[in-house]
């Protein structure tokens, strides 16, 4: 059935600027324009309509950045007209067409899917993009820096080959868009309730997530660097760690180098305090939408993480059309076919098991 998918998606991708039309997809095909819709969205957890909404919305805003008018993007793209373009843009990346530009923000990347490839990105840390990165702001290698990285793959990587110079390191290994959080970042409630959460003893917690803190708790630096991707599940992450920032009255720079791990192309955003701690209330403790404005890839995955909280969510779904599929071979296609919620295998496989 990939395969017939597939072309299905190849068929889109070659039409994204026209107007869709089901009907000719299933002519093309050669299925009814049911069978095409129901197929599609059993084999990649997705409506055709979405996934044509979320390509042409991604794809359009490299045409902003290169500052081409709002209304040849949306007449480009088939829009009836530049206010509904202006809609869709806002729904997805919580900002209009206009906005964007000078928001020079990251957004979350909507990539072509490709079915034949399946199982979890292997990321490729690029010394190129690094280099590139120290052209640009060497400041950002000196001592005073600490840069702090999503997960302990990414640390490992960086300070064994001190690839931001003379600057510290530390890991942060969590995944907060899973379990109970607490409105105070890091204390002795928090790593209780996260312990729990993970089923762990606070001693094993403390020693694998906040040990490895260390120098963020106990030296000061003149800048933070956050590295983290712009999948949920690393927007997550990045959310805790601002509102940990906030709450401790940080004074220094903060710079998001956010990234696709499976294209290490790292994008450089200069971040201000001054509402964080009040989001992630509101999102991670309360399981609300925030009342503040958050960046485009931060917007996303907040409601990624709200939708993944529902019971009958895109992944559960996928799940129980699929459980015939053997564990493995499931964790692996949900890697595919959920690239922008960032889960792990762990998550994925207490996802099958809790329904099956």
């Amino acid at each position: 059935m990939n395969k017939q998918i597939q072309h299905m998606i190849d068929w889109i991708e070659a039409t994204l600027k026209n107007d869709f039309s089901l009907d000719e997809l299933s002519n093309y095909m050669g299925y009814s324009p049911y069978y095409c819709s129901f197929k599609f969205h059993q084999a990649t957890g997705i409506t055709i309509r979405r996934y044509v909404l979320l390509r042409k919305l991604y794809l359009s805003t490299d045409d902003l950045k290169n500052n081409r008018r709002i209304i040849d993007v949306a007449v480009d793209y088939g829009y009836s007209s530049q206010e509904a373009d202006s809609r869709a843009f806002k729904s997805v990346f919580g900002l209009n067409p206009r906005e964007f530009p000078l928001n020079e923000m990251p957004v979350q990347s909507f990539i072509k899917l490709t079915l034949e490839k399946e199982g979890e990105w292997e990321m490729i840390i690029s010394t190129k993009e690094v280099e590139k990165l120290k052209r640009q702001s060497s400041k950002l290698f000196d001592r005073d820096v600490l840069n702090v990285l999503n997960g302990q793959f990414m640390y490992e990587q960086f300070k064994e080959n001190k690839l931001m110079g003379d600057s510290d390191y530390v890991p942060f290994n969590e995944a907060m868009c899973v379990n109970a959080a607490t409105s105070q970042v890091f204390d002795e409630e928090f790593v209780k309730t996260r312990a729990q959460g993970h089923n762990d003893s606070v001693e094993n917690y403390f020693k694998k997530v906040i040990e490895p803190l260390d120098n963020l708790f106990t030296k000061q630096y003149k800048c933070i660097v956050l590295w983290f991707g712009e999948d949920m599940f690393c927007q997550m992450n990045l959310l805790t760690m601002l509102t940990y920032l906030e709450q401790s009255n940080y004074k220094g720079e903060i710079f998001l180098y956010s990234f696709r791990e499976d294209e290490f192309k790292v994008n450089v955003t200069e971040l201000k305090l001054g509402t964080y701690s009040s989001i992630y209330k509101e999102v991670l403790v309360k399981h609300q939408r925030p009342t503040n404005d958050v960046f485009p890839v931060m917007y996303q995955a907040i409601e990624i993480y709200l939708d993944m909280l529902k019971e009958d969510n895109a992944v559960v779904k996928y799940i129980a059309k699929n459980k015939d599929v053997p564990t493995m071979e499931l964790v692996n296609r949900l890697f595919t076919r959920f690239p922008t919620i960032g889960y792990g295998d762990t998550q994925y496989i207490e996802l099958i098991h809790k329904n099956r």
